[in-house]
């Protein structure tokens, strides 16, 4: 049975450049360049404009992998050609967060503030001082980093205080009663 994801091939758009060389796959684009190693389970063909996946035998293990990684490449193609944002925000009396240099300092309720410095390739900005915004081409990066800045304060269940994603919904429970 074959991975249904590997079956569809990946368009590649104007203005971004795939290399596939052995089982190296390079991705360039106009906001960075992305490598990938294919496992040797997966085939990977790259002909006129697109990329196919597929898997080198019948097992289970191949057909995963293929769908794995043609969802992998798909994702560098879109993070190199126009990138990855990743929002979150912030509740609570006197939290805030400033950017400084390559680095987020949080004011989150501790005795002391938070210093996190991003990795190359993953910008942060703060449009107020409770909105936190990642930008990056590489997904799993981008999303990395914003987990790590909220299990800082994750979202507690009573009053909802924290660091939130965006869209996050927090259940709040109902508090102790005389």
């Amino acid at each position: 049975m074959a991975s249904r994801v590997a079956k569809n091939p990946i368009t590649i758009p104007a203005g971004v450049d795939v290399k596939v060389l052995g089982q190296d796959v390079i991705v360039k684009g106009k906001l960075g360049e992305l490598k990938e190693v294919v496992p040797a389970l997966v085939k990977v063909v790259h002909a006129d404009g697109h990329v196919q996946f597929s898997a080198v035998n019948d097992s289970i293990e191949s057909d995963a992998l293929a769908g794995t990684m043609r969802a992998n490449i798909q994702n560098m193609i879109v993070g190199v050609s126009t990138g990855f944002t990743k929002k979150l925000t912030m509740i609570g009396v006197g939290y805030r967060a400033k950017v400084q240099g390559s680095s987020l300092d949080l004011s989150v309720g501790l005795s002391h503030p938070m210093v996190i410095s991003m990795p190359k390739g993953i910008t942060v900005e703060c449009p107020t001082n409770t909105e936190i915004v990642l930008k990056g081409a590489n997904k799993q990066l981008v999303c990395q980093v914003a987990a790590n800045i909220r299990a800082v304060r994750p979202p507690e269940p009573y009053k909802g205080k924290g660091i939130r994603y965006e869209n996050e919904h927090v259940a709040l429970k109902e508090g102790k009663k005389k």
